[in-house]
């Protein structure tokens, strides 16, 4: 296109000082100057259309869709050059990559979900059933207690990581559910992982609000900073507080775990980070003059409970 508009304006220029200089009548000139100006439209749009077309292809595209045919370079016009062409072949094999990415994910995700949940089911209900056996030594009963810790653990776990290997939120039901309710059982739940600890686990209510989104992203997040807040603690409250769009997980960390309390790199706070990323639900972790520790998951839109 440089060349183009480059021969045209030596046209022009040629064609002016003609004129000028009286060597060629002005109606010559200007007619030369017409017909070099549609002739340089004819050049560049001969260029530029393919790459119009494959704008407006790009554009059309919806990248959630499955149906790649939309790229194929063969909808492109034929004339259109080498570059532009190359251009549309490595958009469409990305197209196809990012299919299969997306294919290869739903299955894992479906069948993670499913071999991994059923075999800690079976080893919850071994453990109840153990549970009701009344000759089992107290050897025994600190086994079991500690197959259900470790079991409850690894379903937050596995829990967590299914969403997060989601590319995106889709599928997540999405309801209006108060955050108070859920907070509730997680924190009865991650009580249940303290039986024995000198560690008690309180929940703050002053207030309360609702959320719009999933419950189950919410409940795994929430578990990951009961999580990492327990595990600081040696002894003493783990206080959940809710305040107006605020949640609060406040904790005492043990002296032998002093130097590394905030552990903004931690397994549990990197889980819950991602989720906060994932969903723009920002955490703020403070520490406080002593051994106090307060992480704050602050939700954008909160709505009053009705």
């Amino acid at each position: 296109m440089t060349v183009v508009f480059a021969l045209q304006m030596v046209v022009v220029i040629i064609a002016t000082v003609m004129a000028v200089n009286n060597v060629a009548p002005v109606v010559a000139v200007i007619a030369i100057i017409l017909a070099t100006s549609v002739l340089a439209w004819m050049a560049v749009s001969r260029a530029w259309i393919p790459i119009e077309t494959l704008a407006r292809v790009m554009d059309a595209w919806d990248d959630e869709s499955t149906d790649v045919e939309t790229l194929q370079p063969s909808r492109l016009s034929p004339r259109t050059d080498a570059g532009v062409a190359s251009i549309a072949k490595g958009l469409h094999t990305f197209a196809v990559r990012l299919r299969g990415f997306g294919e290869r994910e739903r299955n894992f995700t479906r069948d993670a979900s499913h071999e991994l949940r059923s075999p800690l089911t079976v080893i919850k209900m071994s453990a109840d059933m153990l549970a009701e056996e009344t000759n089992l030594s107290s050897f025994g009963m600190r086994s079991l207690d500690r197959i259900r810790r470790s079991s409850r653990e690894l379903e937050a776990l596995v829990e967590a990581f299914l969403v997060l290997s989601r590319e995106s939120d889709k599928g997540l039901p999405e309801e209006d559910f108060v955050v108070n309710g859920v907070l509730r059982k997680e924190v009865e739940s991650a009580a249940q992982q303290v039986i024995g600890r000198d560690v008690q686990i309180v929940l703050d209510e002053p207030s309360s609000f609702a959320l719009h989104g999933s419950p189950r992203v919410f409940a795994v997040m929430i578990n990951q900073l009961l999580r990492h807040a327990l595990q600081q603690t040696e002894q003493g409250k783990v206080v959940v507080t809710v305040m107006p769009g605020v949640i609060s997980v406040a904790n005492h960390v043990a002296e032998s775990s002093r130097e590394n309390a905030v552990d903004t790199h931690g397994f549990d706070m990197a889980i819950a980070r991602r989720l906060s990323d994932r969903f723009q639900w920002p955490i703020e972790l403070r520490s406080l003059p002593g051994t106090e520790r307060i992480a704050s998951v602050r939700f954008p839109n909160p709505q009053p409970v009705s």
